[in-house]
């Protein structure tokens, strides 16, 4: 007998009584991409869901009795009944230096045939924004290397400057001649071997767009040679409301991990708009109360705490800068629609490009009495704001009188004058899609007109004469332009240099 009492005491003390916890619910409904669940007691609002078949899905809705889930991936592969887990963690994508160069999805994975992404670390796509005393204000310029914008509507960095118009207006060109300007100016700096340059690095977000102009924006990256200093993040019109909406707080945390490493980076969300779509119609299906034009009441909080995540940090919390240029389409011209009038207070500045201007041919169609940046111009170089501090002012006068220069015989000669300097001044701005010019240039451009050196040539030519200015600079002037580049103000003897410059080419040109 006490053979056996051994042998059970010895089976007991052998007996493995560690226990595991796992927190299982089952899929009660399946409809739309959005999975209801019930049985899941202890989830987070963002939590990841596991599904059979590795797919996972998003805790959004955390009711009483239930969990409204929305998936990710292949929703035919799931049916009611089947088990849901929590995984513990928040959807997170791969960040760092290994995705430049890479189009990737909503949650980061390759779609361009490059094979895996060379990433050791990851983000929560959802962040805190970074607070007040961690940011310092914005006070060195991010060139867009378009005219119009550089010299009226300047953009620093860590600024939040909205793109807002009408479809087909030119807005996508805008943020993609952003794109292609820093990677000139990082070629540029990485020549020169500067031990202050900083280079700044590009996300394009690309959400509800068609396939094929997410592959011609592709296209122009590569044949541009800007595409080493891009990651593009996808989530096509085709692709689950689900993606677009995840698609620019992924983008977002890939944008930070610059921000946070001491490094500069600029975002683009083309557009907000359609996430804005695309998040209505997701909450649509979980059946949440809807609010004006059926949009969710925190669709505010939705583009409030994107971005916001731009900033400018100080050299205590690494001096790493994340500028944003959000994408609005509006309709018919209207600024004052919900989303258009969300996104403006919550940027810091807006370019609103006009249809009329851009049906005129002039572009970029830069409407100059809506378009504002509220903190750029501190950021503006010395030399380009002391040609450029006129410039909108006089636009802006010539677009008023413009109304009666059909009445030209009964203005007085100051009228015509304002008038004649404005129409050049249009002609001036007129640029090409995807062709940037860099600050020192337009500094020369500028300075030009302000000196009255395109007063004698007919307007019609205006623009061929900027191009064939630009072009000298290029061949002939190009060591007073590395002077403006490097001093950044116009000194007396840089003057007197450019004046003799563009002396010389007005003589070639005439």
């Amino acid at each position: 007998m006490s053979a056996i009492t051994e042998l059970i005491q010895k089976e007991i003390e052998s007996l493995s009584t560690d226990s595991t916890h796992t927190n299982v619910g089952r899929i009660t409904a399946l409809a739309d991409g959005v999975a209801r669940i019930d049985g899941l007691s202890k989830v987070m609002y963002n939590e990841m869901i596991e599904f059979p078949g590795e797919v996972f899905g998003i805790a959004l809705n955390l009711e009483e009795d239930s969990v409204g889930c929305v998936v990710l991936g292949d929703v035919s592969r799931l049916k009611e009944g089947d088990e849901a887990k929590t995984t513990g963690r928040l959807l997170s994508v791969p960040v760092g230096m290994g995705l430049l160069g890479r189009v990737v999805d909503a949650i980061g994975r390759p779609v361009d045939g490059k094979g895996p992404i060379d990433s050791d670390e990851s983000y929560p796509i959802e962040r805190i924004a970074p607070g007040i005393i961690p940011r310092q204000s914005v006070d060195q310029p991010l060139q867009t290397g378009i005219m119009a914008v550089d010299s009226m509507i300047p953009v620093g960095r860590g600024q939040r400057e909205l793109i807002i118009g009408d479809r087909s207006t030119g807005k996508t060109t805008i943020a993609i001649d952003t794109i292609i300007n820093q990677a000139k100016i990082n070629k540029q700096g990485k020549e020169n071997g500067g031990p202050d340059f900083r280079p700044v690095y590009s996300i394009y977000v690309a959400v509800g767009q068609k396939n094929s102009n997410v592959a011609r924006t592709i296209k122009v990256l590569e044949d541009n040679g800007a595409m080493e200093y891009v990651t593009v993040v996808t989530a096509p019109a085709a692709d689950n409301p689900a993606n677009q909406y995840l698609a620019p707080y992924a983008g977002c945390a890939m944008g930070e991990w610059f921000l946070r490493n001491g490094r500069d980076a600029l975002i683009v969300y083309d557009d907000l708009s359609k996430h804005a779509v695309a998040y209505r119609q997701i909450s649509l299906v979980l059946k949440r109360p809807s609010g004006r034009e059926a949009f969710p009441g925190d669709v505010f909080y939705l583009h409030s705490r994107l971005l916001e995540r731009s900033a400018r940090l100080n050299k205590d919390s690494g001096n790493g800068s994340l500028t944003a240029l959000p994408i609005i389409e509006t309709q018919m011209g209207d600024v004052s629609g919900y989303i258009p009038t969300n996104v403006i207070s919550i940027t810091d500045g807006q370019i609103f490009l006009e249809t009329d201007l851009f049906n005129k041919g002039i572009r970029p169609a830069v409407s100059v009495g809506l378009s504002v940046s509220r903190v750029g111009s501190a950021a503006q170089v010395k030399a380009y704001k002391k040609v450029a501090g006129k410039v909108k002012l006089q636009l802006a006068q010539y677009r008023e009188l413009a109304a009666f220069s059909q009445f030209e015989s009964d203005l007085d000669p100051a009228t015509k004058a304002q008038l004649d300097r404005g129409a050049r001044i249009v002609e001036m701005f007129k640029q090409g899609a995807f062709s940037p010019v860099p600050v020192e240039v337009q500094t020369g451009v500028m300075w030009a007109m302000e000196n009255d050196f395109f007063d004698s040539i007919e307007v019609a030519r205006i623009t061929d004469a900027v191009e064939s200015l630009k072009e000298y600079f290029a061949a002939s002037g190009k060591e007073v332009i590395d002077k403006i580049r490097e001093e950044g103000n116009l000194s007396e003897s840089i003057e007197e240099d450019l004046r003799r410059c563009v002396e010389d080419w007005k003589r070639s040109f005439a």
